[in-house]
């Protein structure tokens, strides 16, 4: 996006929000009519009145939540749906004023925007890990824990005990919480030499593991091919079938298959076995060390 077109933007916002400061309070009295010719009579100026009043209301409440690092701009569109919920689900012969019942929805909507927007990493999926989200930072203030290199014990505890969550679960968004999202490809310096994905390990084989891995495969495929001659028809379809296929077959299968019982089977299969190893000694010398039968 241009320059300009970003000033626009933030100066059109700053104007919504000095305009929304400036609308009329609402008395209680009329406040309940307005919300009882919307949900009556679906009278849309009633609505917007009702609206209109309460921006205000949005406009401090995305205030604070300004430190998580989300323009304002966002989180007052955000607070703005969850203050249209507000006016859709209001019941005015509760005897309860808009404000309060709209505060829920409004904290609601921006809480929710800030859980998907402020880390790549998805924060909270439960009610105690968005507690521990929005309350860690001003619990661990009022308790006098400031070090930014990590929570103590001390504070961890007592942060647990009074948000009724794990001790490891603090500990965790702690971490998270101190370390934001960093690009791979943000420059090492600021002379821009190299970026942070330079310094990730690669735990990919070497290319010379590689080839060695392919040769020794090669050569224990040869190998056990050869000496799977050793081993009569019957013997060599059991150990193909239960040992070198990918998704053996069971015993059952095999017993059905060659009209015998599978404890005949496994008996077939343990002397097939050890003719193979066998074989193998008598080609490379201890089978088992060299990685042919398992």
């Amino acid at each position: 996006m241009a320059l300009t077109e970003t000033t626009d933007l933030r100066r059109g916002s700053q104007r919504f929000m000095r305009e929304a400061m400036r609308a009329p309070m609402l008395s209680a009295e009329h406040e309940r009519d307005l919300a009882a010719r919307w949900r009556d009579h679906g009278d849309e100026r009633a609505m917007h009145e009702l609206i209109t009043a309460y921006i205000r209301l949005v406009v401090a409440m995305a205030a604070r939540f300004r430190h998580y690092g989300l323009p304002m701009s966002d989180l007052v569109q955000e607070g703005n749906v969850g203050l249209m919920q507000a006016a859709a689900r209001f019941e005015p012969e509760r005897e309860v004023r808009f404000s309060t019942y709209a505060s829920w929805w409004i904290r609601s909507a921006m809480q929710d925007f800030v859980l998907r927007n402020w880390s790549i990493v998805r924060t909270g999926t439960t009610s105690a890990q968005k507690s521990l989200f929005f309350n860690l930072r001003r619990l661990r203030a009022k308790i006098g824990d400031v070090n930014e290199s990590g929570i103590s014990a001390d504070a961890r505890g007592k942060v647990a005990r009074a948000l009724n969550v794990p001790e490891h679960d603090v500990a965790s968004m702690a971490a998270r919480m101190s370390a934001p999202d960093r690009s791979l490809n943000a420059p090492l310096t600021e002379d821009g030499d190299g970026e942070w994905q330079d310094m990730l390990a690669d735990g990919a084989a070497s290319p010379e593991a590689q080839v060695m891995e392919a040769h020794d495969s090669e050569a224990r495929a040869t190998l056990v091919s050869d000496a799977m001659r050793d081993l009569n028809e019957r013997e060599r379809l059991i150990i193909r079938e239960r040992k070198l296929e990918e998704e053996g077959v069971t015993l059952e299968a095999l017993g059905q298959r060659l009209g015998i019982s599978k404890e005949r089977v496994r008996q077939i299969e343990g002397n097939a076995l050890e003719k193979l190893r066998r074989a193998l000694i008598a080609r490379v010398g201890d089978p088992v060390a060299a990685g042919y039968v398992g």
